[in-house]
């Protein structure tokens, strides 16, 4: 099959990207590779450094399913540039989309975020509860929804909601939950959490790759899917890491409320199967520390990078 996907030099597309290869397809990523590049060559690749918004220069003829991970990730980030955000998050997004339905896509998969439900009460967060988004990314990203879902009459849209990814890739980030306390207990032999009771869902990062190749084999319907399979409170994260690491936790004050339980039984009920845990990221992180393999640099942290990008 021959596949497009946006975004592919980032976390989740250098491991995306390698898996589908091996599986045969061919693949065209499409890249501003602002956090370089780490994809080996391979004769089913082509790799292409272009920012998304220039939409007219993706080439698509020929193209079965979109892979839509470009955007610009996380709040701080949003926030340098609310602007930019709009532009590539949702602006570049629908022009995607139409150029898709204009080329005969049968597939177009949105990597959207479970942050767009912002705090919630229920005890389990589904697809049907209404969107309160907070932050302005929040905000990119429910439109972006929106905006995909209006072309489901013309070819298959899946609005996956990904909790919070965490695990070893090899364009690392250590600005996300688990990554990041585990690092901070690896490196300085203390976890800072911030308030501790607030409760997030998680998901490894092969397994999220496993949800997107999961929506490239099967046929099914149109529409918005959670895939989290772990809501631990961040106290309970760092206390996990401390059994692996001999560490503090500190717990001070924190000015961010979200706190929400994300529910995937919609997509269970496809037939998809989480099959690595929290824990195995934790491990996995410390296993590549040990070994080399796990080097800290500015472009881990997709905030601190860019500003030294000046894309503020």
């Amino acid at each position: 099959m021959k596949i497009l996907i946006t975004g592919g030099c980032g976390y989740k597309g250098s491991v995306l990207i390698p898996d589908l290869l091996q599986e045969g397809h061919e693949i065209i990523n499409i890249d501003s590779q602002w956090f370089g590049n780490y994809l080996d060559t391979h004769p089913n690749l082509t790799n292409i450094k272009e920012n998304i918004t220039n939409t007219n220069s993706i080439p698509i003829e020929g193209v079965e399913t979109v892979i839509h991970l470009a955007n610009i990730a996380n709040d701080p980030a949003v926030e340098l540039n609310p602007n930019l955000s709009w532009e590539v998050n949702v602006l570049a997004g629908q022009q995607l989309a139409d150029r898709a339905v204009r080329a005969g896509v049968k597939k177009f998969i949105f990597a959207s975020s479970g942050s767009v439900y912002g705090v919630k009460d229920e005890a389990k967060v589904t697809e049907d509860l209404p969107l309160v988004p907070i932050s302005t990314y929040n905000k990119t990203k429910m439109i972006a929804e929106r905006i995909f879902l209006s072309y489901s009459d013309h070819m298959k849209v899946y609005c996956i909601r990904p909790a919070t990814v965490c695990g070893i890739s090899p364009r690392m980030r250590l600005d996300v939950s688990v990554n990041m306390l585990t690092y901070q207990a690896i490196k300085n032999k203390k976890i800072t959490v911030f308030g501790g009771n607030q409760t997030r869902p998680n998901i490894h990062i092969k397994d999220i790759v496993n949800v997107y190749k999961h929506f490239i084999k099967n046929d099914l319907d149109s529409g918005c899917y959670n895939a989290g399979f772990e809501n631990f409170s961040i106290i309970n994260i760092a206390e996990l890491i401390a059994k692996h690491i001999d560490t503090k936790i500190e717990i001070t004050e924190s000015n961010d409320p979200r706190s929400y339980r994300q529910d995937s039984t919609k997509l269970v009920n496809t037939g998809f199967k989480p099959l690595y845990n929290v824990e195995k990221a934790v491990t996995e992180i410390i296993k590549a520390y040990n070994h080399g393999k796990l080097i800290e640099s500015d472009m881990c942290y997709t905030v601190k990078w860019m500003k030294q990008l000046d894309l503020e």
